[in-house]
Formats: C-alpha cells, structure tokens, sequence
C-alpha cells in the first residue's frame, strides 16, 4: 500500500516534466517576434531619430526662424507687386554686377520680407570653380541693404541636420539619415502588430501608473499621428531614392540632350549657355513675370533666373514656386533675354518624376497655408513623444526586472543616461544656438559655425550632467534647464534688439512676436514635466511570500512518503 503511494507521487512528477520542457520549448508566436522587433530597432537608432523628429518638426517654419535670427533685415507690413520687385532687382542688378554671367533672384514672399540674389563673378580663369556673391534687396526701393546683417545658418541649419546630421561628411549623414528612417519604417510596422488593441488602448490612459501609464502614452501617441508617421518615413526615403539606389540612372545610356531633359524633370536649373559676344539690353523682367503669373497665378514666381545679362544670347528662366501645389515637380518658362519672347515652357512631367514630386511635396508640406503648416508642426510634434516616450518606456520597463533597481548594471544606466541627453538635452542645445546668435558680436568671423559650435557644446554638457547626477535628479535638473534656456529667450532678444515680444505686437510683426510666444510655449511644457517628474513617487510594490520551487517540493514529497513507509515497516516490526 505504501509503495504504490510512492509510485505514484514519482508518475505524477515525471509526467509533468515534458509538459514543462515542451511549453518552455514553444517557439515565439508571431506578436512576440515583433514585439522584439519592436523594441531593439527603436533602441539602437532611437536617439538618432529623436533629433531627426524634433529638427525635423522646427524645419517647418525655418524661414520664420531665420528671419528672427537676424533682426536686421527690414521688416516689410505690405507686399509688393512680385513684376515690380523683379523689375526693380534686375535694375538694381546692372549696376551691382552688369559683367556677372548668372543673376540668380529670389522673390519675396509673406514668409520672406527682403529679396536675396546670387550671382556669380567673371571667370578669370578657365576651367575654375565658379563661385557665387550674394546680396539682400528692398524689395520696395530696389537698392542694396548695405547695412551689416549677422552671419546665420538660421533654421536652414535644423533642416539640414534632420536628413544629413552635422560633423561628418553629407552622404554618410544622409546615408545614415536613411538608415534611420528605414528602422523607422519597420518600427512602426512591428509596433502595429504587436499591439493588436492598439486602437482600443488610444482611448485609455492611466495616470500614475509607470510603466503602464508610459505605455499609454506610447501607444495613444502613435495612434494620433499614425498615417502621418507612415507617410513622412516613406516619403523620407524616397526624398532621396536617387542616392540611395543609383545603379537604374548609372546604367542608361543617353545623349547630352536627353540628359538635359532628364534633368530638367528634376530641377528647373539651366545652365548658361555660351556668349555671343554682341551686347543687347535685357528686356523688362516685369513684363515675364506678368506673363508668367497669366499662367501660373498671382504670386506664384518665386525665382527668376538670367543667363548672360546684357549679351544677344541672354536668357530669363522663370520659376514657379512650391506653395499651393501638392507637387514639387519643376515647372518653368524661358524667354529670350533681349526681345521677350516665350522660348519654351514646361508645366508637366513624366509619371515617374510626378510621382516623385508629390511624395516629395507631402514629405516638406511646402504646399500649404499657415493652418496647414501648424497642422504638420503639432502632428510630428507628437511624433517626436512618441519616440521620447518609446525610449523612457525601455527603461522604465527593464528596472522592474532588475535584481536590485537601486543600483543597475553599466548598460542600463547608459541608456537611461543617453535617453536624459537626448530628450532633455536636446531642447538646450537648441535653445542654447539661439542664446548664441543674440550674444555673438555681429561683426564675428565664422559667426555662423560658432552659432552651431555653441549648440553641440550645451548638448554635450548635458550628457555630462546626465552622467553624474542620479537619474530622477538629471531629468529634473535639465528639465528645469532647458525651460530657464526657452523662458528667458525672449527677454534676451528685447535687451538686444528693438524687436521685442511687445513691440512686435504693437507693430504687427508677427513672425518675431510668434517666435517668442512659441518661446514661452515650449518653456511652459518643461517647466510642466519637470514638476511631474519631481512630484511622481513611484509605487512600492506588495512583497509576496515566496513559493517553493517544483523541485523541491516534490523531493519534500518523496521524503515524506519514505519516512511514512520506513514508519509503517517499523510497527510492523514492532509487532
């Protein structure tokens, strides 16, 4: 009777084992795959695409941005007639640089107060490179702004270091640019499959929770913007296709001619043509523009450019502009320089290159109004928390899971370190260029470099700070920071310049008066996670008894049954 006991408790134990063994050998469902996926992808590259969102999402207003980098240009309350302005430049033009080959003239236009035109010098030796000169126009006098404007990269600087980073050569920055990107992709796509009541959850959000509550955030963040992220990472790529597989355009084969069609599916540029060598005075640029804008619609010329000024061959290539259309496609007309007359006109192109233009356009939302441009700027605003969020969650979510979450290992804590710098630290080194351009002398060489030297000195820094100070402290700390570093912005460019948050208003000058106010916008949410931040008491959890293991309960089991059985033998003995 005591023996079978004892069989028994050996068959159930034995028979549990496989059981154990297969379903620990179950492979990964298809949701746990991805889930993996999900997670290291957004790990490795995640700090690179938090700084290609955020620069990314202030590039939609980086002509507003440079123009309050430089408070010197004139501020203009009314536009001029865009034919009048041109006729006034090219004007202005002959005297400036009547022997210059190419005039390059940029237009005016509401977000852009002062004419810009690039030309460039005689060539005094053959085969040299050709350089270019510049120069600022009023728009309503023509003359030249001699007055000394401070040298900027402005917010041309963010939207280049959003596709090709700074400090290393432009193709590995564009090259990895879109290596990020492609992570992105699969990020998104993997982050859909995994959480299969993704929408569901959109409409749930636990606060103080931890790691539940950042998981909320997570998933209702991307949820928002979900066909925006989709549609800004795709276009991103094709953006630049062309560099990143260029073998179908290496190996055609085709004439010079047919590569200048080619190129002009891409670009409206036209290259000078030879001179003849008889002089011949240029035709009214405004009756081009006119004729242009017959066509086009008013306002639509942004760029004129002429070929050759003052010679028999000269040319006059008008350029229509980005906005209001939802292709970047290029679309042109050419005029001979001396009598005027239309020589060629280019208002479509082949399906590829449409195709290419209107992914393009989606991608800059060049195309839209102000409404539509604040729309792009609050959704990829919400695309840059989604990645901040999806960092912090990675660590929030494997402290738990430590042996002792007071003291991480060295992995752990330089993640949670790089993921302070990036989030946090970003934000002051942003503001920190800005501080740069109000307090460099004007008249400073190299200027402009300095203004970006001074960003990546505060960014950096911030990654030392992060690194010596204990994780909540740094998060609070730099927080603080960066709403001082946006706070005070404004009060710095009132004590600098005569451009001030009120004296903006009362002129109504609302490019300066709306950087400021987004200045104190941006300073009002740090100031509001910091407080959180330093308010959030993270939750004990309830300490459980602890459960024997299977194996020694079921040697506890077994050595009871002998002692019973050895008990038993023992009366029987007895009697």
């Amino acid at each position: 009777m005591n023996t079978n006991t004892t069989n028994t408790t050996d068959t159930t134990n034995t028979a549990g084992k496989p059981a154990k063994a297969a379903k620990a050998a179950k492979a990964p469902g298809i949701r746990q795959t991805m889930s993996d996926l999900h997670t290291w992808v957004g790990l490795l590259l995640g700090w690179f695409l938090y700084a290609m969102f955020l620069t990314g999402t202030v590039s939609y207003f980086r002509n507003e941005i440079t123009q309050w980098m430089q408070p010197e240009q004139p501020h203009q309350s009314q536009a001029s007639e865009p034919a009048l302005v041109a006729q006034r430049i090219g004007d202005a033009m002959a005297h400036v640089a009547p022997q210059s080959p190419q005039w390059l003239i940029n237009l005016p236009d509401a977000r852009s107060t002062v004419a810009t035109v690039f030309w460039s010098p005689p060539q005094t030796e053959k085969g040299a490179r050709r350089r270019f000169e510049n120069g600022r126009f009023d728009p309503a006098t023509g003359t030249r702004l001699e007055g000394p404007v401070r040298e900027t990269r402005g917010g041309e600087f963010f939207y280049r270091f959003h596709f090709q980073f700074h400090y290393m050569p432009v193709l590995w920055g564009r090259y990895l640019a879109g290596l990020c990107a492609m992570f992105m992709l699969v990020a998104i796509v993997s982050g859909v499959i995994t959480h299969k009541k993704i929408f569901a959850d959109f409409f749930t959000f636990r606060w103080g929770k931890g790691q539940r509550s950042w998981l909320d955030a997570h998933n209702a963040l991307s949820v928002l913007g979900l066909p925006f992220h989709l549609m800004i990472t795709y276009t991103g790529l094709v953006t630049l296709a062309l560099m990143y597989m260029p073998w179908a355009s290496l190996a055609t084969t085709m004439t010079p001619e047919q590569r200048v069609v080619a190129g002009q599916q891409l670009s409206a540029f036209v290259p000078a043509g030879k001179p003849s060598g008889q002089a011949a005075p240029l035709a009214p640029l405004a009756d081009m523009v006119r004729q242009a804008e017959q066509r086009w619609g008013a306002g639509q010329v942004e760029r004129l450019n002429v070929n050759l000024p003052g010679d028999a061959n000269a040319r006059v290539t008008a350029i229509r502009g980005e906005n209001g259309r939802v292709s970047i496609s290029p679309q042109f007309m050419m005029f001979d320089g001396v009598s005027g007359q239309l020589l060629q006109a280019q208002d479509s192109v082949g399906a590829a290159a449409e195709t290419r233009g209107v992914l393009y356009a989606l991608h800059m939302g060049r195309f839209g109004d102000l409404p539509t441009r604040w729309l792009y700027f609050i959704v990829s605003l919400a695309g840059t928390a989604m990645v901040g969020t999806g960092l912090v969650l990675w660590n929030v979510k494997r402290r738990s899971k430590l042996p002792d979450p007071e003291r991480p290992h060295f992995g752990f804590r330089l993640v949670e370190r790089l993921n302070i710098a990036t989030i946090a630290g970003l934000s002051i080194g942003m503001a920190g260029m800005l501080w740069a351009n109000r307090l460099l002398p004007v008249e400073m060489a190299q200027r402009a470099e300095w203004e970006v030297h001074t960003m990546f000195i505060a960014w950096g820094a911030t990654l030392f700070w992060a690194l010596g100070r204990p994780a909540k402290r740094a998060w609070i700390e730099l927080l603080w920071a960066g709403a001082a570093a946006l706070a005070l912005l404004p009060v710095l460019n009132a004590l600098t310049t005569d451009r001030g948050l009120l004296a903006s208003l009362r002129a109504g000058d609302w490019v300066f008066a709306g950087m400021d106010l987004m200045l104190l916008a941006l300073a009002a949410l740090h100031a509001h996670l910091a407080l959180r931040t330093q308010r959030h008491q993270p939750k004990a959890k309830p300490v459980r008894a602890a459960r024997p293991a299977p194996k020694a309960a079921a040697t506890a089991a077994a050595a009871t049954a002998v002692a019973a059985t050895a008990a038993a033998a023992a009366a029987e003995t007895s009697a």
